[in-house]
């Protein structure tokens, strides 16, 4: 029963979440309190939810990225690109009813499923390597972003366009509703679905699922279109919640914290076997940990090397090697055969 729990790729994840959560309460007795106010529920635990949407919901289109071998460096700009194409279309029209925000989402949603789909060509029908094919788009699509907004920071004054990132549901913020609904379609279709196995078997790999009939090419475009997507979700919420855009800053350094939730989650960075729960543990962590280091008071030019430590600790305490050699878990058991052949070969 123990081992089992120890070998669960949620296991350690939750235990360091805890742990962290746990941290606050040295430095803030309320910190899990959870009050009403105005008819929505407040507090800190309200607020890593609310504020770790966006992280979530990159988080999960890149898992399934990753579970096919490949990466996505370009989610940081394409979170810009989305502020930037919903704020914009804001501005251009008189803000008034509701044709503007759907507007605004249509767009920016479809603009962002594109520049995943102009991802996905590049690795599966091309052949260009994940991590220079994303990367291009990530140089490009900051400047993309800068051009849409002329290089200034735009402010819109609509109030329907707030409720994405700012408005309140059943007394919870709108943006977990969001990251909930786009979690459980990802989960209907990869767990459900045939398209899982393909999605891992692709990753493990592609030359042997070509050879059993999977279209590797079709599932490496749509996992990227669907990252493209996740991101534009994600820049939406981000961007109502200032209500503005900057291309230049938006969505900075968001597709490391993804792959850091992806890998704390359980999800190798070699492809296969992908956990979309351990990746939104792994988001929460990390949104934690930043919530916890300003709230504490550690110094800003300090916090990256905090971060990275909790991480590496994550990561070692998954490791099955790890564990082996530092706490005697998991050890191997050698079968009959094996200790026969040792006995041979020590003869």
């Amino acid at each position: 029963m123990i081992k089992s729990m120890l070998k669960s790729s949620l296991f350690w994840p939750i235990i360091v979440l805890l742990l962290i959560l746990m941290i606050n309460l040295f430095f803030d007795s309320s910190f899990f309190s959870i009050e009403v106010r105005n008819g929505h529920l407040t507090g800190s635990l309200i607020d890593i939810l609310n504020r770790g949407a966006p992280l979530m919901l990159i988080s999960i289109g890149m898992t399934l990225v990753i579970a096919t071998k490949g990466i996505d460096l370009s989610v940081g700009t394409v979170i810009a690109m989305s502020g930037a194409i919903g704020a914009m279309t804001i501005a251009s029209t008189d803000g008034t009813g509701l044709g503007p925000l759907f507007m605004a989402i249509g767009l920016s949603l479809l603009i962002c499923t594109l520049v995943g789909c102009w991802n996905g060509l590049l690795v599966s029908r091309l052949g260009v390597q994940p991590i220079v094919a994303t990367l291009i788009l990530m140089v490009a699509g900051r400047g993309v972003a800068q051009l849409i907004t002329g290089g200034q920071i735009t402010t819109v004054y609509y109030d329907p366009y707030s409720y994405i990132g700012g408005g309140y549901l059943l007394a919870l913020p709108f943006s977990i509703f969001i990251v909930a609904f786009v979690f459980f379609v990802a989960v209907l279709l990869t767990r459900k679905t045939a398209l899982g196995l393909f999605i891992e078997a692709v990753g493990s790999n592609p030359d042997a699922s070509r050879l059993a009939g999977i279209n590797s090419k079709n599932i490496m475009l749509m996992v990227y279109m669907f990252s493209g997507f996740c991101a534009g979700v994600g820049g939406l919420i981000l961007s109502s919640n200032v209500m503005s855009a900057d291309g230049n800053n938006a969505g900075l350094w968001f597709e490391l914290d993804a792959i850091l939730a992806v890998v704390i989650g359980g999800t190798s960075l070699m492809g296969g076997r992908f956990y979309l729960m351990g990746t939104v543990m792994g988001a929460l962590i990390i949104q934690s940990l930043t919530t916890t280091i300003y709230s504490i008071g550690v110094p800003a030019e300090i916090n990256l090397v905090v971060k990275a430590i909790v991480v590496l600790i994550v990561c070692l305490l998954q490791s099955p090697e790890f564990r082996r050699k530092v706490f005697g878990f998991g050890k191997v058991k050698r079968s009959g055969e094996q200790k026969e052949r040792e006995g041979v070969t020590l003869s």
